[in-house]
């Protein structure tokens, strides 16, 4: 580091100690004030914008009170910590398979009477009586828990030119009952920051650093190849992560993608950080370029049990004996389905027995078919270039199939074989005429990731307990 960051690592550090120190106590808003400023000042020494805090588990952070842009080295005179103002908190919850809209109110824990009952009954709520898995619903509430407003976004957009065009119902207070809208806006991208010690779970440390809950499924996901969760997490692991959020007009909208990562896992150390060659797919790899994936996903969904194997059986609805080209996997009607892999789709819509059914032409001899689907995901149409994980449409029972569930095929040269004893083929590497793209495109983002670890190592032990808990 040079001088002028040294000195604003020192200026930091003795605001942040000053902090801490003992001081007359400030119950109502103690809490949320310190980490708000513990945040802020990550936030300006990476050059990233300011992070809010939230006191309440399972919601997700506040909207930054200002953001404040900034072109690294910064010089300890810009450094301007101050506290927030009044702001709304707000929460958010993903809808997940076989939920209800009272499930989804429950979880958001707001004080609404009535509520239920108008977005029930009142045609103009109509939106929100289909629950797509995996779709989000936020909820800004005042201090004291009262509702300021309802946003169920149920039509994401695509991305043009670093804006997403959303869809959401907007429901508000409007005296004694509510008014509900369809408002369409476009939302804008913004960096965050945070770090993290591990004390008891990773949740814990992700909810201590602010960290929305999607994120903290990102960072398990891209790294699961090298960690298990569950069951390898030590207490002391450190994790520094750079990620997306979106806001539309200024306000939190919800969080995008992570974009870089370091986890530091019984003193070994993993990286990661998303790499997109040409700008429409991408993937993660770590710090070297190495590919953090294989070239398939074993599934296609994330909520399932198998309910029928490759191999020859009886079939369900012709009462006949004869081979099944696939597997089936159960699952509730709107079940997210995703691709397991790059491709292209070769075929989108009706075929026989397969009811609604999409087929994608991966690289070389391989292919993958996904049917029975009650709708195919916008924008999936023969043509369309694909990314592993890309959402291509929702279990259903279309076709000749007596339940909802995937069939799921996985051909090579257009010939079925098991999904389940295949060995997969592995990720492809970097070419080399893309190996000086990617050097320069994940350069900023070591930098972050190595000014947060500074940062992290300064931290004095009682912000250090508080960033963690």
């Amino acid at each position: 580091m040079n001088r002028g960051l040294h000195e604003l690592a020192s200026s930091i550090k003795r605001k942040v100690a000053a902090l801490f120190a003992p001081a007359e106590p400030k119950p109502h808003r103690s809490g949320l004030f310190r980490r708000t400023l513990l945040v802020s000042a990550i936030g300006l020494f990476a050059g990233a914008a300011a992070l809010g805090m939230v006191q309440q588990p399972d919601r997700s952070e506040l909207p930054p009170s200002r953001i404040i842009h900034s072109v690294l080295p910064l010089s300890a005179e810009q450094v301007e910590v101050s506290a927030p103002s009044a702001a709304p908190y707000i929460s958010e919850t993903r809808i997940r398979p076989g939920d209800t809209l009272s499930a989804v109110l429950q979880r958001l824990e707001l004080d609404a009477p009535n509520l239920q009952s108008f977005l029930t009954h009142d045609a103009s709520a109509r939106s929100i009586y289909k629950l797509y898995p995996g779709r989000s619903v936020q909820a800004a509430t005042d201090e004291e828990g009262k509702l300021i407003w309802l946003r169920y976004i149920h039509t994401p957009g695509n991305e043009t030119d670093g804006q997403v065009v959303t869809r959401m119902l907007h429901v508000a207070p409007a005296g004694d009952s509510y008014k509900a809208e369809e408002v369409t806006e476009s939302t804008e991208r913004q960096t965050r920051v945070a770090v993290g010690t591990i004390k008891s779970s990773l949740f814990g440390a992700t909810d201590a650093a602010g960290i929305p809950d999607s994120v903290t499924m990102q960072m398990a996901d891209i790294l699961s190849a090298k960690i298990d969760f569950l069951r390898d997490l030590r207490q002391g692991d450190q994790f520094r992560v750079v990620y997306e959020v979106r806001s539309h007009d200024g306000r939190y909208a919800g969080a995008g993608r992570v974009l870089a990562l370091e986890f530091i896992n019984g003193g070994k150390t993993y990286s990661a950080v998303w790499f997109s060659p040409d700008e429409k797919s991408g993937s993660y790899y770590d710090f070297d370029g190495t590919s953090l994936r294989g070239a398939f996903l074993r599934t296609a969904l994330k909520f399932s049990r198998i309910s029928s194997t490759f191999g020859m059986r009886m079939h369900p609805i012709h009462k006949t004996w004869t081979g099944h080209k696939g597997v089936d996997y159960a699952a509730p009607s709107g079940t997210p389905i995703h691709s397991t892999a790059d491709g292209t789709v070769e075929f989108s819509g009706w075929q026989n027995g397969y009811g609604n059914v999409v087929i994608v032409k991966h690289h070389g001899k391989y292919s993958t078919l996904y049917a029975h689907q009650s709708r195919i995901a916008e924008g999936i149409t023969k043509g369309s270039k694909i990314s592993q994980g890309q959402l291509l449409g929702y279990v259903g029972a279309t076709g000749w199939a007596t339940g909802p569930h995937l069939h799921y095929e996985f051909r090579v040269d257009n010939q079925p074989i098991d999904p389940l004893s295949v060995d997969l083929p592995v990720a492809r590497s970097l070419e080399p005429a893309e190996v000086r793209a990617f050097n320069q495109a994940v350069a900023p983002y070591k930098q972050q990731i190595q000014l947060l670890t500074e940062f992290q190592q300064t931290l004095p032990d009682a912000l250090t307990n508080v960033a963690s808990r």
